[in-house]
């Protein structure tokens, strides 16, 4: 006769790893994200450079400039697009789809000092890079302090 370890809990870690099938990538997505919306959330990065421009670079995978829109209003940054299945294989092809394909829109507020007349877009790599000039009175400058005989 064997002995078997009782374990209470091992009841509610199927039902949650069932729980987290059942959900997808809604309940992977993270909290903060309200502006996202579509079947599938690009990854991003925003940071900025020493001239003082806001970069914004998002993956964008196996996608053509076709099928990315950027506009920029009312100091609102939206990226939008789709990502479709690869044309030379057929549907029934496939026997595993872990990338996410689909519509996405992002949509990001810009802080007062970007210009908007000044955007700029580039795609390249399955990355797309936005540039975000700030406006030249909300650049820093230095001020040249002058001495003056006492």
């Amino acid at each position: 006769m064997s002995l078997t370890r009782f374990e209470p809990f091992r009841e509610f870690a199927t039902i949650q790893d069932r729980m987290n099938r059942l959900f997808g990538d809604a309940y992977l997505r993270r909290a903060d994200d309200v502006t996202a919306q579509g079947s599938w959330v690009p990854p991003v990065d925003i940071y900025e450079t020493e001239q003082h421009d806001v970069v914004l670079r998002a993956e964008l995978p196996d996608m053509t400039r076709e099928d990315i829109e950027v506009t920029v209003e009312h100091n609102t940054l939206t990226l939008k697009g789709t990502r479709k299945l690869a044309a030379d294989v057929k549907e029934e092809q496939y026997r595993r789809i872990e990338r996410a394909y689909g519509q996405f829109t992002r949509s990001f507020t810009l802080p007062s000092t970007v210009d908007t007349s000044r955007v700029a877009a580039d795609y390249k790599n399955g990355v797309l890079t936005v540039t975000l000039p700030y406006r030249e009175d909300a650049r820093p400058r230095n001020v040249k302090v002058e001495v003056s005989a006492a």
